[in-house]
C-alpha cells in the first residue's frame, strides 16, 4: 500500500464523490460535509481546499488514488496557538492504519509549518474507531463536553483530545 499526504486536484473529483458519498463515512463528520456528496459539493470543496497558503487540506492518496481528506486548521485571536485536525477515509479502506499514518505526517507538518503548542481533534462520543486512533497518535482526552452536538436529529457527547508540541 502506497500512502501519500498531498493537495487535492481536480482530477480527484471521481474518487472523492465516490468515497465520499456514503452516509456511514458522513455521520460523524459536520454538516459541512454533507450527504449525500454530489459532484457539485467535490469541485466546491477540491477549489475551497486551495486557497490557503500554505494549503493545509490534504488528499489521503492510496495506490495513486484519493481516498479520504486530512486537514490543519490554525485558529486565530486567542486560540492563534492552536490547529484543529480533522479527518476522514472511505469505508473501502477503514481498518488498516492508514488514518493513523496520516494522522502522525500532518502533526509533525501543523507543528513544523505553524506557530502553535496544540492541535486538537473533536470526535463524538460514540465513534469509539476515531478515539483509538487518536490515542494511538498520542493525543489525550482533555474534555468530554454532554450532548454537545447535534447530528441528524440526535444529541451526541463531544470529546476533545490534543497534543501539545514537545
Amino acid at each position: 500500500m502506497n500512502l501519500k499526504i498531498r493537495p487535492w486536484n481536480k482530477d480527484d473529483l471521481e474518487s472523492l464523490v465516490e468515497n465520499a458519498n456514503n452516509y456511514e463515512v458522513s455521520k460523524f463528520l459536520r454538516d459541512t460535509f454533507p450527504y449525500p456528496y454530489s459532484h457539485e459539493n467535490g469541485i466546491d470543496f477540491i477549489n475551497f481546499a486551495n486557497i490557503d497558503n500554505p494549503i493545509h487540506l490534504f488528499a489521503i492518496e492510496i495506490n495513486n488514488k484519493a481516498v479520504g481528506g486530512i486537514g490543519i486548521k490554525p485558529q486565530a485571536d486567542i486560540m492563534r496557538k492552536n490547529a484543529e485536525l480533522g479527518y476522514w477515509l472511505g469505508q473501502n479502506y477503514w481498518g488498516k492504519g492508514i488514518i493513523s499514518q496520516s494522522i502522525k505526517e500532518v502533526v509533525d507538518f501543523g507543528f513544523k509549518t505553524y506557530d502553535i503548542e496544540r492541535i486538537y481533534a473533536s470526535t463524538y462520543g460514540t465513534n469509539i474507531a476515531s478515539q483509538k486512533v487518536l490515542e494511538k497518535n498520542k493525543f489525550k482526552l482533555e474534555a468530554k463536553i454532554e450532548k454537545n452536538i447535534f447530528k441528524n436529529g440526535e444529541y451526541f457527547d463531544e470529546l476533545i483530545y490534543a497534543i501539545r508540541r514537545k
